[in-house]
């Protein structure tokens, strides 16, 4: 595929097997005049071209890269992007402007009724000393689906995309600067409902805004083994050093995800309820949950990332590269997910410089199934995908009491190694799949 660039005004292009890998530019963007529904009666839609800047009088210093500060998760970029939303008026106009405190009522409806949701997306420093966002528009699609999931107003997500890069575009060349090529901020869209009503009800105001993060590299952790206290010392914690995730599979009473529910939706009600099983998992010396459903423990997500495995097929013998659904939605449509599939599709059809083609399979999976196919030899590897880690690879999962290996080529499995490098040159250089 050859490289290409989008200008912030093309980056929303959906053609399939397209580069859309976007280069930001290094200034602002022209403004038009706001929004009006004055004459037409119609609530404002959501209008990027009406963006007014009112830059901050107080610039802070950039931390090192992947520093305490980084890890930490609090230092944000000097500014952000707020636009708020009445169910009299629609979308006001959108302010770029200094990072700080927001204002709303105790009586909000998000402090009460989580009407929340949020993205979460990497805006790159490329090798070539470009910026570079990765499917923005594919977040910024997503982010619709939550927020109608919650009773959050709708807006056209290209506007919010054109809003993102307006932010990263400002807050870009200062805080990712091109001596940092291949490290990244972290984008945080999120809308909230901020009308003071107590009842329980559709909330008639609400507050759209994107920060922009000093984020940790998380691959980074996967590098070196566990340390000693979880090598095996504890009980419950994995036997052995590892370099990949060490995951354990969450208990018969907890449920993250349903048929039916939410889990689908990038909500924060879903992310809640699961820190103490997030916190039990570490307090053993595990990295992540690995969240199943239902009586036969079907598998779903790892923590908050999709989950893989690579499996030789009994009957014909062919490897598989099995993912859970998505008709039933309980899983993330992950972006990381998609591009992982596709880049399957596209370039492991056949067999080629060595590795073994490989077929993709959406569907239920149990981890009876799992155990199986370990014991067999047939299971080949497993990793987890997300913004988060990206592509991590799993060395141990703890199931029920017992630890079941998952095969490694060193320091991750053939094919999370291949599709994790895939993924870093067309976040990173120039290259780009399907948007």
């Amino acid at each position: 595929m050859a490289p290409a660039f989008a200008t912030p005004e093309s980056s929303g292009t959906t053609t399939p097997i397209t580069a859309t890998a976007s280069k930001l530019t290094e200034a602002g963007i022209k403004h038009a005049a706001p929004n009006s529904n004055a004459q037409t009666g119609r609530l404002a839609p959501l209008d990027a071209s009406s963006l007014t800047i009112n830059l901050t009088q107080s610039p802070r210093s950039v931390p090192e890269w992947n520093g305490a500060a980084a890890r930490a998760q609090k230092i944000m970029t000097d500014h952000m992007v707020t636009v708020r939303w009445t169910i009299d008026h629609g979308w006001d106009t959108p302010e770029l402007r200094p990072y700080g405190p927001l204002s709303i009522m105790p009586s909000a409806s998000v402090l009460h009724y989580a009407t929340e949701c949020f993205e979460g997306l990497k805006l790159y420093r490329g090798y070539d000393g470009r910026l570079r966002l990765f499917r923005t528009n594919r977040n910024c699609a997503r982010m619709t689906k939550s927020a109608s999931r919650i009773a959050l107003p709708d807006f056209d997500p290209k506007e919010l995309e054109k809003l993102i890069i307006a932010l990263c575009a400002r807050d870009g060349p200062k805080w990712l600067p091109k001596d940092r090529a291949g490290c990244f901020l972290y984008i945080r869209p999120t809308m909230i409902g901020t009308d003071s009503a107590l009842g329980v009800q559709r909330p008639q105001e609400a507050l759209l805004y994107v920060i922009l993060s000093c984020f940790p590299d998380m691959s980074k952790s996967l590098a070196t083994p566990a340390p000693p206290a979880m090598q095996g010392e504890a009980n419950g914690s994995p036997k052995k050093s590892s370099h990949g995730l060490r995951l354990i599979a969450s208990s018969e009473d907890t449920i993250r995800a349903w048929p039916g529910g939410f889990g689908y939706a990038k909500v924060g009600a879903n992310y809640g309820p699961s820190l103490v099983a997030q916190g039990e998992a570490k307090a053993k010396g595990f990295d992540q949950v690995l969240w199943l459903f239902g009586s036969d423990d079907y598998v779903t997500e790892a923590g908050a990332s999709n989950f893989f495995v690579v499996v030789r097929e009994k009957q014909s013998g062919k490897l598989q590269l099995i993912t859970a659904p998505l008709e039933e939605r309980m899983i993330l449509e992950g972006i990381t997910r998609a591009s992982v599939l596709d880049l399957a599709r596209e370039r492991l059809a056949t067999t080629q410089d060595g590795v073994e083609a490989i077929e993709v399979v959406e569907r239920r999976f149990t981890m009876a199934q799992l155990i199986e196919a370990q014991k067999e030899g047939r299971l080949i590897e497993a990793f987890a995908a997300g913004t988060a880690f990206f592509v991590a690879p799993v060395s141990v999962i703890h199931f029920r009491g017992d630890d079941i290996d998952v095969p490694m080529d060193g320091d991750s499995g053939v094919y999370a190694r291949l599709f994790k490098s895939w993924l870093s040159n067309i976040v990173r250089i120039s290259l780009s799949i399907t948007s």
